[in-house]
């Protein structure tokens, strides 16, 4: 098998991150089948420590500044996250290099065999209720795999969707963190930020030390509670763990963390206050990792956190115009994001170049960014779950915003090119795959090009 014919074994499973919502049912989500997987490969999770990371906004910005930091003080690091912008390998890295394309094949060719046994089991009349193995659990059972295969110290995971019922939701956590809660993914989650920090919270195990966050009243008090039964020690940022930010300069921040035991003066190579707070609670699990015998020294997470990379999130190309890209694509990140920006350009500067995907709440995040832009170009990227053009264009002018159709994100970028005037910034946003098109386009970078098959519903 070659690499080509891996992915396309992958992608031949249930995928929920293509499928639209009305076909994805919670039901469908448990942890049985990835554990059987997971046993028939020797439990590869539990030959290393891990930190797990659960959350709506921040928790790939604060997985790759933890992975950063412990690779800075010498570990060999893992590195699990979703989605990915240019290649599936992308989410699966060990000491910040992707997968190779054998690696991912091989890993592949190894897990055949026990996802038959698994899908087999799982058709047994008295077990059709768990249904089959989907394509985030095979490839969740891959990269825990492929860690153990490389003897990493420590593997980095983060939650796709949820955390309860998450496939990643099998490990046993050295520490484990909750980013910033809001609502997202309400079809699967529950509609309210008690049920989604419910779910949430739910990776925190017990006796294990975690990190959140500032949370909303109502979510951080399901934080809170979730911890206490466990007899999890918590810390939380804005109480436990302080930080201050000032600017300095282009998409470099200083941030000051303090806490309880000593203070970090850091350099935070990502643009925001909502980076700074991510950098806080990255700071806090590298502490409780410490605490658990990993050695993560002061020194090396203010260097790791210095060094780390962290594309398409606010991310500046330069040219002229400069372009800016970011994945914000839910109504509180959108606002995030609409903070940062107004924090290094005045809204008469920004031309837009907008794509979302259409199971999102299009109007709230549009009602966010709306005011900052002095053109708008609706676009669809390629990514099946898009919204397509005529939908962006409608919450635009529900908003009073008058905006123009573009063809592709390209044509997208393209246009906004021609439209820019002297100091103008072109902003490409409303979801991830629409600032990795606009990546590609602009660094010449040749993406995977996947063939996405039609979920058909479990029994």
């Amino acid at each position: 098998m070659d690499y080509r014919q891996a992915v396309d074994y992958l992608l031949g499973f249930a995928n929920f991150e293509v499928e639209s919502p009305e076909k994805l049912r919670y039901r469908d989500f448990n942890l049985t089948r990835v554990n059987e997987l997971l046993r028939r490969l020797g439990d590869p999770h539990l030959q290393y420590p891990t930190a797990h990371v659960a959350g709506t906004k921040g928790k790939g910005s604060v997985c790759a500044m933890t992975a950063s930091a412990a690779q800075a003080a010498g570990l060999k690091v893992g590195l699990y996250t979703s989605p990915h912008l240019h290649t599936i390998r992308e989410r699966v890295q060990v000491d910040g290099e992707p997968i190779s394309e054998a690696a991912f094949a091989e890993g592949v060719v190894a897990l055949k065999p026990a996802v038959a046994e698994v899908n087999a089991l799982m058709a047994l009349t008295t077990l059709t209720k768990w249904g089959r193995i989907t394509t985030f659990e095979a490839l969740t059972a891959l990269a825990f795999r492929h860690f153990a295969k490389e003897g990493v110290d420590l593997g980095v995971i983060e939650v796709g969707l949820g955390g309860r019922l998450d496939a990643t939701n099998v490990v046993a956590p050295a520490a484990c963190a909750v980013t910033s809660l809001s609502l997202d993914h309400v079809d699967v989650l529950g509609g309210t930020l008690p049920q989604i920090a419910t779910e949430k919270a739910a990776i925190i195990k017990p006796g294990v030390p975690a990190v959140s966050a500032p949370q909303p009243p109502d979510a951080l008090a399901v934080v809170e509670q979730a911890a206490e039964r466990a007899g999890a020690p918590l810390r939380l940022v804005g109480r436990d763990i302080t930080f201050e930010r000032t600017l300095d300069g282009g998409a470099m921040q200083r941030v000051a963390v303090a806490t309880p035991s000593r203070r970090y003066d850091l350099r935070v190579p990502l643009a925001g206050r909502h980076q700074a707070e991510n950098a806080a609670v990255a700071v806090g699990l590298c502490e409780a990792l410490t605490g658990a015998g990993l050695p993560l020294n002061p020194t090396a997470i203010a260097r790791g956190i210095a060094s780390v990379r962290w594309p398409a999130r606010m991310e500046t190309l330069p040219g002229n115009p400069v372009v800016l890209l970011d994945g914000a694509h839910n109504p509180f990140s959108m606002r995030r994001f609409k903070q940062s920006l107004r924090e290094q350009l005045p809204s008469e500067h920004v031309i837009l170049v907008f794509g979302a995907n259409r199971s999102k709440d299009l109007d709230g995040m549009v009602a966010e960014i709306a005011p900052v832009a002095r053109q708008v170009l609706a676009v669809q990227s390629r990514h099946p779950k898009s919204a397509p053009p005529r939908a962006i264009l409608a919450a635009f002018s529900r908003c009073g915003v008058q905006a123009e159709e573009a063809d592709g994100v390209a044509g997208g970028i393209d246009a906004a090119r021609q439209l820019a005037r002297p100091g103008d910034v072109i902003v490409a946003t409303g979801s991830l795959f629409t600032a990795a098109e606009a990546r590609e386009h602009l660094l010449g970078i040749t993406p995977e090009v996947y063939t996405v098959k039609e979920l058909q519903p479990l029994p």
